[in-house]
């Protein structure tokens, strides 16, 4: 490999020219794939095959007028006043235009339906006095009944009595006819009576289904009670807009028409705002806080180089890689779903590593230049050793985030997708195009002072004579370990979720919307679960309310439920579904726990009870996630350890930058949920709502800071092998191979902080942890990991760092990461037989 980079790194060297306009063609055609192919971005989460999602597909075959997904639009008075007839008017207009566009099913007039619920109150009300004066009606009646019974009961003895007076004279004659004619007149009453009797039974059976049926309905408004459209003062009420199909599927030019028809709305003394399922805000690819971050990198590039040529060369290169790599992710996003921070996360990637990889190839052409080396063969040279550690360092990132695909979730895995596509492109940005730029700069690269000492031993660098001291690395080891591990504490408690509309800018419409909700009608308004109860058998018209009143009263009898309100019945009358209003907003612990038990519910005659909406599907995300770690932990961890192994062809030195690594990795989780979670220095970092972490950030920072942890590993480690491969004892390589290193690493390190912090400070919560997380890892395992505790640790270990089984090492191949033997083969690089005094300065 360093032979072919070697002359890869001359062909470009003498081709500068086409290496460039080669480039320049690429990243045109990039650009022309983007304008023909690219399509829109969506700020949806979503994983087929989850609970949720699965509830979601249910309803949509079985109960199509419930299904689609809803956002919802706040109307409120500028000067909290109740509602005008005329501003109510206007909000049902503007609500009715809004149905007539594209992908919207539905929409709901507040107060249209306001009005329905409490006609519906007052009906119960008027219901039950028309009951009660039925009834009394009825007692009157019987009591008439029941006086007539008793006449003609009194009748009848009468007539009995004297029948048994006349004795035979009662059968024969005139006496026998008059008899008969009583009873006969008797008979009918008695008839009569009956009839009145049974009529009135059937008044009273009439009535007290009636009455059943009025306390069904009243039970299901007591049920739902706390569900409103129109706050309790009236100055608030929120519309419905329903969809023709799931959130995650609509598209963002349809949910921009809403957008913009509630921004035009010009209603005299009403604010309108549009909550996040539909407003989200898409982050900035490239905002101040990324430009502030890039202008820093050029900071640190022309404080480490000297030059202005020296600084700008790697921001072009990572510019240009950046642009090809994005740009041509982008023109995917016409054919699969691209969640919005997926290019960002690209942009992030392509812009740290691309100024770090130019920057090792010319960090050490430009060590060769001063020590002599010819222009084109030390560009060749560097190419062919820097640049064998970039390719290999490069490809532990390409691993990790390749291996996202791993996880079976699709979003997750485009995004490690676009991202590797961008380390990529910086990759071959590094070595070819850079060569060629370092030919067309010549040596100008250099300093003017370091220009007129080429090749002269004061220009050659120098190298530590002295290993470390044996007790300060125990310290170092000890105290280092301590700090990261204390700095890992608040991981313990971390919480996982998606983002809500608390999350939003404090100044976007998303986030009035969520904070006004919550004010004017509860915290568990702005996310209503939707619960489903599959049937054992189907129902009748007649059982229908009294079923859903006896489901509905077991879920409003769960902890943390507010109100429960039926939705209705599918057509083949199995499935019952049920709005569920929970006490908490949708990313609280009350509402995660909530939907745990609504699922473990069990109710006699329902066969399942299926949860979705906003917290369900938080969880779903965040066991599914959970459930991918494992594996996508093995295989990454696996495939760079032996990696690793072939590059050091050593066991402890990987084994050691991996644990190395985890306690980075789990220090850096404490730091993320210091600041989002918990609120530690919130105003720092702009977040005005702590609140759960980021339920993919966990994997991804994993993945990402994995292969940049290895990184640095590779390019100071490294150079300890390249020092004990050249005969230094085993603690002496490690100080040199430190000395040599720790340079361009700090100022590599911190490229990526200030690369990475720049995304703290975006107007998305997703782009700022993944900013932060990424920032404070990078900090805490270049500074505290790789340049303190593992020099430290090779130091205690010594010749053993380099351990390796021999029936191993016979059959490993010789990988060569340092190109030590390029370096043999090319005599021009001059090494010091004897190391001389350290020389402080790069």
């Amino acid at each position: 490999m360093a032979s072919l980079l070697y002359r890869l790194g001359r062909f470009s060297a003498r081709r500068a020219w086409l290496v460039i306009v080669a480039w320049v063609v690429i990243l045109g055609l990039a650009g022309g794939a983007f304008a023909l192919f690219g399509g829109t971005l969506t700020s949806a989460v979503s994983i087929p095959g989850t609970a949720t999602q699965k509830v979601s597909d249910e309803l949509a075959e079985k109960f199509p007028q419930a299904s689609g997904g809803r956002g919802t639009v706040v109307f409120t008075t500028t000067d909290d006043s109740p509602f005008t007839d005329e501003q109510k008017t206007a909000i049902g207009d503007l609500l009715t235009e809004t149905n007539d566009l594209d992908d919207v099913k539905a929409t709901t007039n507040p107060f249209e339906t306001q009005a329905q619920l409490d006609d519906q109150a007052q009906q119960i009300i008027d219901g039950r006095t028309q009951i009660a004066d039925a009834t009394a009606q009825l007692e009157a009646g019987q009591a008439q009944i029941d006086a007539a019974k008793a006449q003609a009961a009194a009748g009848q003895t009468q007539l009995d009595a004297a029948k048994a007076q006349a004795g035979a004279a009662a059968t024969t004659g005139q006496l026998a006819a008059r008899f008969a004619a009583q009873q006969a007149q008797i008979d009918a009453g008695t008839a009569q009576i009956d009839a009145r009797q049974s009529t009135l039974d059937e008044g009273r059976t009439e009535l007290e289904s009636k009455s059943t049926e009025l306390e069904q309905g009243s039970d299901l408004l007591d049920l739902a009670a706390e569900i409103r459209q129109v706050s309790s003062d009236e100055t608030t009420a929120v519309g419905s807009i329903q969809f023709d199909k799931s959130l995650n599927l609509v598209p963002a030019e349809a949910k921009e028409a809403i957008v913009e028809t509630m921004s035009d709305a010009d209603i005299d003394g009403v604010a309108v705002e549009v909550s996040n399922d539909i407003a989200a805000s898409i982050p900035e690819i490239l905002g101040p806080g990324e430009i502030a971050g890039v202008i820093f990198a050029a900071v640190v590039l022309f404080v480490m180089l000297g030059t202005l040529i020296g600084a700008s060369l790697p921001l072009i290169n990572a510019l240009i890689g950046v642009g090809v790599g994005v740009l041509a992710s982008l023109a995917l996003s016409g054919t699969v779903t691209m969640i919005s921070v997926t290019p960002v996360l690209g942009v992030m990637l392509g812009l740290a590593v691309g100024i770090d990889y130019s920057l090792f190839i010319l960090n050490r052409h430009r060590t060769q230049l001063r020590n002599g080396v010819p222009l084109e063969e030390s560009i060749g040279l560097a190419n062919g050793t820097s640049g064998n550690a970039v390719v290999f360092a490069g490809s532990t990132v390409l691993i990790a985030l390749l291996a996202l695909n791993l996880t079976g979730i699709p979003f997750l895995g485009l995004m490690g997708t676009v991202g590797a596509i961008c380390v990529f492109v910086a990759i071959l940005i590094a070595i070819t195009l850079t060569p060629a730029v370092l030919r067309l700069v010549g040596t100008k690269i250099l300093t003017r002072k370091a220009r007129k000492v080429i090749g002269q031993a004061d220009a050659k660098t120098r190298v530590p004579n002295k290993p470390m001291n044996t007790l300060r690395a125990v310290v170092t080891v000890v105290a280092g370990i301590a700090v990261l591990l204390i700095i890992a504490i608040p991981a313990l408690s971390m919480r996982l979720g998606l983002p809500a509309g608390s999350s939003e800018p404090v100044d976007s419409s998303a986030y009035k919307a969520y904070k006004l909700i919550d004010d004017k009608f509860g915290a568990g308004v702005n996310g209503p679960l939707i619960v489903v109860a599959d049937l054992d058998q189907a129902i009748t018209d007649d059982e229908l309310v009294g079923e859903q009143v006896r489901i509905g009263q077991l879920l409003k009898a769960e902890n943390d439920v507010v109100a429960v309100a039926p939705i209705g019945a599918s057509d083949d009358d199995l499935l019952l579904a049920f709005q569920v209003v929970p006490e908490g907003g949708p990313t609280s612990e009350s509402t995660e726990q909530l939907v745990r038990d609504l699922r473990g519910l069990e109710i006699d005659g329902v066969a399942s009870l299926g949860v979705a909406g906003n917290a369900s599907g938080n969880i779903d995300v965040s066991e599914k996630l959970a459930d991918a770690l494992p594996l996508y932990l093995l295989v990454v961890v696996g495939l760079s350890l032996i990696i690793l192994i072939f590059v050091f062809r050593s066991i402890l030195v990987p084994v050691t930058a991996t644990l190395g690594f985890v306690l980075s990795l789990f220090a850096a989780f404490g730091g993320i949920t210091a600041v989002f979670q918990w609120g530690w220095l919130a105003p720092v970092f702009g977040v005005h709502d702590p609140g759960p972490i980021l339920s993919f950030l966990p994997i991804l920072v994993v993945g990402i800071l994995f292969g940049l942890a290895m990184d640095y590993q590779l390019f100071l480690v490294s150079g300890m092998r390249e020092a004990y491969a050249h005969g230094a004892p085993a603690r002496l390589a490690v100080q040199r191979g430190l000395h040599a290193g720790r340079a361009v690493v700090i100022a590599a390190a911190l490229i990526m902080i200030s690369v990475f912090g720049g995304f703290i400070f975006s107007n998305s919560v997703m782009i700022q942890s993944i900013g932060l997380g990424l920032a404070l890892g990078v900090l805490l395992d270049a500074f505290v990991v790789r340049l303190l505790i593992i020099p430290a640790v090779m130091h205690l270990l010594g010749g053993a760092a380099w351990w390796m089984p021999k029936w191993l090492d016979r059959i490993l191949p010789n990988v060569d990461v340092e190109g030590a033997s390029l370096e043999r083969s090319h005599p021009t690089t001059t090494h010091d037989p004897e190391p001389e005094p350290e020389k402080v300065g790069v």
